[in-house]
Order: structure tokens, then C-alpha cells, then sequence
């Protein structure tokens, strides 16, 4: 296993924010995010977040496993923000992209 700092090596640019959608399906009769639509909010999230033009190495969208509250979900996170968005629907896309770029203006 190779290990290297982020900052050393110039093919990898770290996401200013990087949004996680938890997407598990845990199956049976226990609640998971895969229950309330999630894989096709990650779809349409990150379509949506193509459609505003971050810069590169902005924002990335990523589908998740199990991010560990799967009662209150689907799950969305924006990292390194540490914000939290709990029954998502496809309804809040706006508004989570909203917060990343309110999140991406804090850090300018």
C-alpha cells in the first residue's frame, strides 16, 4: 500500500466540498436509505451540480454505503463542512446545492 499527502502530489486535487449520498440497502424489514429513493437522488444531485458549473475540483458528488443513521434517511453529507441533510428527497436538491455554494463562498 502507497501512502501520500494530498498536497504532494499534483494529478490529485482535493473537493473543496465532496457530497456523499448514502445509498445502502440493507434489505429485510430494517429502514435504509436505498428506502426513500436515494440512488436516484444521487443521480439527479449530481446532474444538478454539473448543470451549475463548479469550477474543477470544487464539488463532487459521491454515492455512499451506510452512513450510520439510516432511521432519518436518505442521508446526504457535505465534507469537509461537516453538514448533515436527513430525509432528503429529490425536492431538496436546490437547496443542498444552495448550501454548498453558500459553503464554497465561507471559504474564499
Amino acid at each position: 500500500m502507497e501512502q501520500e499527502r494530498l498536497e504532494s502530489s499534483p494529478q490529485v486535487t482535493p473537493y473543496k466540498c465532496h457530497v456523499f449520498v448514502c445509498v445502502n440497502d440493507r434489505g429485510g424489514t430494517r429502514k435504509s436509505c436505498a428506502d426513500g429513493n436515494s440512488k436516484e437522488i444521487a443521480v439527479r444531485l449530481k446532474e444538478a451540480a454539473k448543470a451549475r458549473n463548479f469550477p474543477p475540483g470544487e464539488v463532487r458528488v459521491s454515492q455512499s454505503l451506510c452512513l450510520g443513521l439510516c432511521e432519518f434517511g436518505p442521508n446526504v453529507v457535505l465534507y469537509p463542512q461537516r453538514i448533515w441533510f436527513k430525509a432528503v428527497t429529490l425536492d431538496d436538491i436546490d437547496g443542498i446545492l444552495d448550501t454548498v455554494e453558500k459553503a464554497l463562498k465561507k471559504q474564499a
